[in-house]
């Protein structure tokens, strides 16, 4: 019973995390490619915020199991963009840049109540903060997490469209035809352990930056 208690307890603070990351991620490339003339993602409801309309549940389940995973891909029409190599190249690299900038917010807020938590009793008790702290600690390895995975070259994660921007057309069309097996290679990757050996190196850098530790 305090096994299952203490799993509910760990994905209350997960899960909210999880959330954030792909709504903000997604939010992002629809925003960006709204802005650069493609109104796609606009009119197909998904320029929101609400992680439901992004929740893909293989990807969804990979980000609670191993903080990295991926989302619903928003609809992008690359012939509304004036210069559809640099608005790919740009819509894509939205999502990791948006999920970096939450991650960087998130530990401002972490670290603000971490100052607050220690000036206790003259802020808010423990009991209080510290499930928020655990939710924003969390919210900086996952939107950390998701930003690096997502900049993998492997179709159809954001790195390869933008690894494709800067490839000859022969050589960006050969990587292009992978993205119908892209998920099973990365569900390949994941299970043998390669994407988390390539990941947490640099993520767990960037987390100790924002966070220390």
């Amino acid at each position: 019973m305090g096994h299952i208690a203490s799993k509910i307890a760990e994905l209350s603070i997960t899960f909210p995390a999880v959330l954030l990351a792909i709504s903000v991620h997604e939010f992002a490339h629809g925003w960006v490619a709204n802005r650069l003339g493609d109104p796609t993602a606009r009119l197909a409801g998904r320029l929101t915020l609400n992680p439901f309309s992004h929740l893909d549940l293989i990807g969804g389940l990979a980000l609670l199991l191993f903080h990295f995973g991926w989302a619903k891909p928003v609809p992008i029409n690359p012939l509304y963009f004036r210069n559809p190599k640099g608005g790919i190249l740009l819509t894509s690299l939205a999502g990791a840049v948006a999920n970096l900038l939450t991650a960087v917010i998130s530990a401002l807020a972490y670290r603000g109540l971490m100052l607050l938590a220690l000036s206790f009793p003259y802020s808010l008790p423990p009991k209080v903060l510290i499930p928020l702290i655990a939710m924003l600690k969390m919210a900086v390895v996952i939107n950390v997490a998701l930003a690096i995975f997502n900049l993998l070259p492997v179709p159809p994660l954001d790195g390869s469209k933008v690894v494709m921007g800067f490839l000859p057309p022969a050589q960006a069309t050969a990587l292009g035809r992978l993205e119908p097996y892209g998920v099973l290679i990365l569900m390949i990757l994941i299970l043998v352990g390669a994407i988390e050996a390539v990941i947490w190196t640099p993520a767990s850098l960037v987390i100790r930056a924002l966070i220390g530790s």
